[in-house]
């Protein structure tokens, strides 16, 4: 099935065309070489919308690939709102009277202790009530909700979101694309640190070891008839990213779009951040029981692994060595191809610098008492510690340039790192399996097209929930 005529779409900011054939970007990283008909397809998606069936067909394969991404137009969508909750009626006061009169909606109250309370918000905002007597989690309330839901599409949203006005009808135009099951927004917060349900300002396809691994349910819109199977009422926690990848796995495109974004309420303390990011932890080691292959904590690429580790050991000609050698047979092979090696070095440095990021994040989550040991055996392993477990935090705040100082900023991403990692521990122990733990090691990054696929790049993809 083909891309639908009349949508346009954008090439990811990341996306290089290196040459007129030769388009470089995604994720995981390639390289696709057009043919010809291919070649006057992309001159037709640079121009406007989908208007043929090349156009069509090279649209599919370049959103399904991360390197370009659907720009629709909002669409109007038969939809429900569904919201679950437990107890929070003050957040359920605000959601709803932000969600407005524009879809039905229907709320599920989750066995909550003050049973009252959610009612008289509910006939405040003429919200239909459906009551649960037990607690039996957020999963099972929105398959409670799918029994009496009779519109084609459902609109999640967690009663500590607010929505903006006409949401559904901005993320609405997605939906033309028959193979689209899902759609997410941005979900925002203020405050000091980073956010686990905040994924960027960049629109994604949504799988498993890419850019954007998951999206959470806290906003999220559904096509009804991809929901057969519902939610896992068995997870407490990560029963959203479980149905997200059930529903890529049977073949369905998840699309996240932050040009919508919606607001979630932050919880007030500390603690109350550290043990969310605790609990979203011990979510890894079951997922990876359901989902083999597709949970990895850190996944790492030779080449700059090499180099990194070099480094790491205070052996500069072993890694200027391990880079040249790099970059030499990236060149050979890349010439191979005929394509262009113009920026071969500062690539290479590139996935360097994010390899090492990326281990400097694995030691945060899950080896921080380990590494700080060894740095007192002298003060380069000292600086070296340090500066694993600061960059990759610091590196997000020169990203985002939030208004919190770097020092405040890198504090509260190790404190949510070191939360995080003791989770995905315990969920491991609790499993008796540790591959959420294991950093995997592969060559991702390919050629398509008409040659035989050839390594490209070499980089780091960090996946974190």
């Amino acid at each position: 099935m083909t891309y639908p005529l009349g949508v346009r779409i954008e090439l990811d900011a990341d996306t290089k065309q290196l040459a007129d054939d030769v388009l470089f970007g995604g994720s995981p990283a390639r390289a696709l070489r057009l043919g010809g008909a291919g070649v006057r397809a992309l001159a037709e998606l640079q121009a406007g919308p989908v208007a043929t069936a090349a156009g069509a067909t090279l649209a599919r394969r370049l959103t399904d690939g991360g390197l370009a991404h659907p720009c629709p137009s909002p669409a109007p969508l038969e939809a429900t709102v569904v919201v679950p909750v437990y107890n929070r009626a003050v957040e359920l006061d605000r959601c709803l009277a932000a969600a407005g009169h524009d879809h039905p909606v229907l709320v599920v109250d989750d066995g909550s202790t003050d049973p009252e309370a959610v009612a008289a918000v509910c006939a405040r905002h003429d919200a239909k009530l459906v009551r649960r007597p037990l607690n039996g989690g957020a999963g099972a309330a929105r398959n409670t909700a799918l029994a009496h839901v009779d519109t084609e599409f459902v609109a999640f949203l967690d009663s500590d979101c607010v929505a903006p006005p006409g949401w559904i009808l901005a993320l609405g135009g997605h939906f033309a694309d028959p193979r689209v099951a899902a759609v997410a927004p941005r979900v925002t917060e203020t405050g000091t640190g980073p956010s686990p349900l905040d994924l960027g300002d960049r629109p994604g396809r949504v799988a498993p070891l890419t850019r954007v691994a998951y999206i959470p349910t806290a906003a999220l819109i559904v096509r009804r008839a991809a929901l057969a199977d519902g939610f896992d009422e068995s997870l407490r926690h990560g029963e959203d990213v479980d149905l997200v990848w059930r529903l890529v796995e049977d073949g369905w495109r998840i699309r996240y779009d932050p040009s919508v974004r919606i607001a979630h309420t932050r919880p007030p303390t500390g603690p109350g951040r550290l043990r969310r990011r605790f609990v979203y932890g011990t979510t890894a080691a079951p997922l990876t029981r359901r989902h083999p292959g597709a949970v990895a904590p850190l996944v790492l690429q030779p080449w700059p692994t090499l180099v990194v580790g070099a480094v790491l050991a205070r052996r500069p000609i072993t890694a200027l060595a391990a880079f040249t050698v790099s970059t030499a047979r990236l060149r050979n092979r890349l010439r191979e191809h005929d394509l262009p090696t113009t920026g071969l070095v500062r690539a290479n440095a590139g996935g360097v610098l994010q390899t090492g990021l990326g281990i400097g994040r694995w030691f945060g989550q899950f080896a921080a008492p380990a590494l700080l040991a060894a740095g007192r055996r002298s003060p380069w392993r000292a600086g070296m510690a340090v500066a694993l477990l600061a960059g990759p935090p610091l590196a997000d705040w020169i990203r985002q340039r939030p208004p919190t100082g770097p020092a405040r900023f890198v504090a509260a991403g190790l404190a949510e790192q070191a939360a995080y990692g003791a989770g995905v521990w315990v969920g491991c122990l609790r499993e008796r399996r540790f591959a959420a733990l294991r950093p995997s090691v592969r060559n991702v990054p390919r050629v398509q097209g008409r040659q035989r696929p050839v390594d490209l790049v070499f980089g780091v993809d960090q996946v974190d929930r």
